[in-house]
């Protein structure tokens, strides 16, 4: 029985229900002919084995309805399956089907797999470039350093701003491409709070010469479904720019919505404009031209949430700052 298709469950389910039916509409009518005393002898005899009858009905209709119940049941498997891959919990579609669903589940697999060597194949291209690009910028840095020594600082500061330029670039785009292979191989966990406590350990030495405190409160349960990578990359520009515009203090926090994770970064330095908060995420905009930077460290934040399904808002802080609000799919635990 264990070795029936699909096809073969859902007839003989049908067949058993047909007939279950078919016995009750035949109990039935011998119980009202019952009542009649002009009834066929016969019919009186039939009902004297109704009971018999009916238990058998009943056992048929169980049975039919238990083998179509287990007909769908690869179905429900399958969903199931499915929903880890998209979890991130498996990176294939496991399980034994019947024969008119197992090609199916062959070639979702092996759609996985070609999407993950094509992606694979396109992170390792976005290293080569990246790499290859080292040695123009380096030579570039070199001459803005000749520049400078003969005498023209303006020329080498303005060749100094474009190399750092394209750096940005280059690191904006190598996030897309590694946040694009985590998205199809979706198993990786990163724990909040080591990746801020990292962090935090590296911006207060940069400002070291400030009074600044910068405070974390992210549970260690707590944790992001995706590259460590990528969560150093988000909370990395959040943090800092917390850093740069806070007068004394920066608190980050960390705290559960349902399936994803809410991550707060608070600072209490003068704030952004309502009218701005939307435009400084966009490339190269920034809120004071004044200020060092590319205007990128916003935009590839709100990218990469947007990679992993979640957003980032610019809201204004309790502490009467600023508060980067990054929304990210969660995990309870790591």
């Amino acid at each position: 029985m264990s070795r029936l298709s699909l096809n073969a469950r859902i007839l003989l389910g049908a067949i058993l229900w047909t007939v279950g039916l078919f016995t009750i509409v035949g109990v039935f009518h011998n119980f009202v002919m019952f009542h009649y005393p002009s009834a066929p002898v016969v019919l009186h005899s039939t009902f004297g084995h109704a009971p018999a009858t009916a238990l058998v009905a009943g056992l048929c209709m169980l049975f039919g309805f238990l083998q179509v119940r287990r007909g769908m049941a690869p179905i429900n498997q399958l969903r199931t399956r499915l929903a880890a891959v998209h979890t991130g919990i498996d990176a294939r579609v496991g399980g034994s089907y019947p024969a008119e669903v197992q090609p199916l589940v062959d070639d979702l697999n092996a759609l996985l797999d070609e999407r993950e060597r094509r992606v694979t194949r396109a992170v390792a291209k976005a290293g080569d470039l990246a790499h290859g690009l080292k040695t123009p910028l380096a030579v570039l840095a070199h001459e803005a350093q000749q520049a400078r020594a003969a005498g023209h600082g303006q020329l080498a500061a303005e060749i100094d701003q474009q190399i750092d330029r394209m750096r940005r670039q280059i690191d904006y785009h190598l996030a897309h491409a590694r946040s694009a292979a985590s998205a199809v191989s979706p198993a990786a966990r990163a724990s909040v709070a080591a990746s801020a406590e990292g962090l935090v350990r590296a911006l207060q030495r940069l400002h070291a010469d400030r009074d600044l405190r910068i405070e974390i409160d992210a549970p260690a349960s707590h944790a992001f479904q995706g590259q460590r990578e990528d969560l150093d990359e988000m909370l990395g520009n959040l943090l800092d720019n917390a850093c740069t515009w806070a007068r004394t203090r920066v608190r980050l926090t960390c705290s559960n919505e349902g399936e994803q994770i809410v991550i707060a970064v608070d600072d209490d330095g003068p704030g952004i404009e309502a009218s701005m908060r939307e435009a400084v995420m966009r490339r190269g905009v920034r809120a004071d031209e004044a200020a060092p930077g590319s205007g990128l460290g916003l935009a590839i934040v709100r990218d990469l949430a947007e990679i992993y399904g979640g957003s980032i808002s610019l809201e204004e802080s309790p502490m009467g700052g600023a508060r980067a609000r990054l929304t990210l799919p969660g995990l309870g635990a790591v």
